[in-house]
């Protein structure tokens, strides 16, 4: 026991300050990506060529874009560009309310916006929420998982994952819907009384991600439950737990204007402010 103790005191705090302070990344991290339209050379596609789910479409002059949803963030975009018209940066602000939000045209985030008034005075405090894995890989449940963990502590603003879609406020889906899920999750979604949120996290979800196209799949979340529409998009694959924290936030009302603070890089620019 008396180990146990030293070596927690030696750890310290371990949770992130974020968002009241800086946010920690590893070096290897890849945020949104910055696109510089003006340094693409004419006729060039080899942005476009390298790309493995398709999200950017073959440059024009004076257009380039990148579709998030789709993107895996592999950079191999970025490797391929002699010209840097496509860098990933170190934002980790991903999240859309929309799902054409989520293609960047130039180098400014498009932050998701919040729910109105009605819906945040009923989840800003407190938003249960029932996950359903619709053939996912693993790799967006594990950072869901880690969300929760003491590094960056979901459940302090009041958001946990619950096991009852009874239970729940939303249901957040991973994975691209394959047909031999898509029946438990319109039931989940079904089971979960209303109002109710719908979020979609990681590329499959988004779009698809790599298995867009394929006949065993719906090709992510839009449209999967007849008539309903997705609240969120978290972008990634995976999107790290910071950008999960980022989006919910965001939507939840807790988390307003373009502030980004990044321990790694030093990065402080004013504008942002953490609601109670």
């Amino acid at each position: 026991m008396k180990g146990i103790l030293r070596t927690r005191l030696r750890l310290g705090h371990q949770t992130i300050a974020w968002p009241g302070g800086p946010a920690r990344f590893p070096e290897r991290f890849r945020g949104r990506p910055a696109l510089h339209a003006e340094r693409c050379r004419a006729g060039c596609t080899a942005c476009a060529d390298v790309c493995p789910t398709e999200a950017i479409p073959p440059p024009a002059p004076g257009r380039l874009a990148l579709d998030t949803g789709a993107c895996v963030f592999c950079g191999l975009c970025e490797e391929a560009c002699a010209e840097r018209a496509i860098e990933f940066t170190r934002d980790f602000r991903l999240s859309t309310r929309t799902r054409e939000a989520l293609t960047v045209t130039g180098d400014a985030p498009q932050l998701a916006a919040a729910l109105d008034a009605k819906m945040q005075r009923l989840f800003g405090r407190s938003l249960k929420l029932r996950q359903v894995s619709a053939a996912g890989c693993n790799g967006c449940e594990a950072e869901l998982n880690a969300a929760g963990n003491i590094q960056f502590d979901l459940s302090r603003f009041g958001i946990q994952f619950v096991a009852s879609p009874r239970h729940a406020d939303g249901v957040v889906v991973t994975g691209p819907v394959s047909e031999h899920m898509r029946g438990a999750l319109v039931e989940t979604w079904e089971a979960t009384p209303a109002p109710k949120l719908l979020i979609a996290v990681g590329a499959c979800a988004c779009s698809g991600g790599v298995f867009a196209g394929s006949p065993d799949c719906h090709g992510g979340v839009d449209g999967a439950i007849a008539g309903v529409k997705v609240d969120l998009y978290i972008p990634g694959c995976p999107p790290h737990p910071v950008t999960v924290l980022d989006g919910l936030l965001r939507l939840l009302g807790r988390v307003e204007g373009d502030e980004l603070k990044l321990a790694s890089t030093g990065i402080v620019e004013p504008g942002s402010r953490m609601k109670p």
